[in-house]
Formats: structure tokens, C-alpha cells, sequence
């Protein structure tokens, strides 16, 4: 992620209105059991984004970070999460998912869906603790 953003941005300055989408995720915004190392990765998708969109915005590039929620793709059955009470409580289709991504690429987060935005928000005004216990309960 981090070497191709950086061979691409001397492209990027010769385009008009280029952008960078980065897929973090909502998990991005706490820590979570069971699943420790991707909760990380996503965490510094979600950094690496911000601070690269106060960057590079004044050269006219804008770069988000896409941080969905349980989303209708294969990741649910690669990660062996289809019975999980996060992907049972409702995902977001693929489509859904790009055409927010799309309509929000000039903003340095966009989290897609009501119930997503929510959720990150609620993790904002609860312990740490607490949303880590609910992740590993969604997990399971």
C-alpha cells in the first residue's frame, strides 16, 4: 500500500482531480480479538490516509480512507465469519459500498452506511475495553 501510493503520486500531480481511495475499514477505529493483526493493518490504512490527504492536497490530489463495514464480498467466507453475528446482523452490498466511496472521495474518511457510521461513532464515547469485548462478541 504504502510503496505503490508512493509511485504513483508523481502521476497523480500531473492529473486533474486525481485521488487515492485507501480500503481501511471499520474495524479500523478499535482494537479486536481474534482477529488482532488485521484490526492493526486497518488502523494504519486508516493513518496513512489522513496524513498523506493533509499532504497532498496541495497538490491537488485527495485521499480517502474507506473504512465499510460488514460489506456482501467473499471476505465473510475466506474469513470464516458467514455466521457471525456481524455478518448476520446485515451487510452492505459491494455496489453500495464503491458508489459511497466514490461520492465521498474528497473527504478523508468515509465511512459508508448509517448503521457503520454509528457504530464507529458509539466506539468513540465507550471504554476502550468495552469495544473490544463487543468486537470479539460480533465475531463470534
Amino acid at each position: 500500500l504504502v510503496d505503490l501510493t508512493w509511485r504513483l503520486v508523481p502521476a497523480l500531480k500531473q492529473a486533474k482531480n486525481a485521488f487515492v481511495i485507501n480500503v481501511a475499514s471499520s474495524a479500523a477505529f478499535q482494537a479486536g480479538p481474534n482477529m488482532t493483526i488485521y484490526y492493526a493493518t486497518k488502523a494504519f490504512v486508516l493513518s496513512f490516509s489522513e496524513g498523506l490527504h493533509e499532504e497532498l492536497k496541495g497538490n491537488g490530489i485527495a485521499v480517502s480512507a474507506l473504512c465499510p463495514g460488514a460489506t456482501d464480498s467473499e471476505f465473510a467466507t475466506e474469513a470464516h465469519m458467514t455466521d457471525t453475528l456481524l455478518f448476520k446482523a446485515g451487510t452492505m452490498t459491494t455496489e453500495a459500498v464503491v458508489k459511497k466511496s466514490l461520492a465521498g472521495r474528497r473527504r478523508a474518511i468515509v465511512i459508508p452506511g448509517l448503521k457503520n457510521l454509528l457504530l464507529v461513532w458509539m466506539g468513540k464515547f465507550s471504554p476502550r475495553m468495552i469495544t473490544r469485548r463487543l468486537a470479539g462478541m460480533l465475531q463470534a
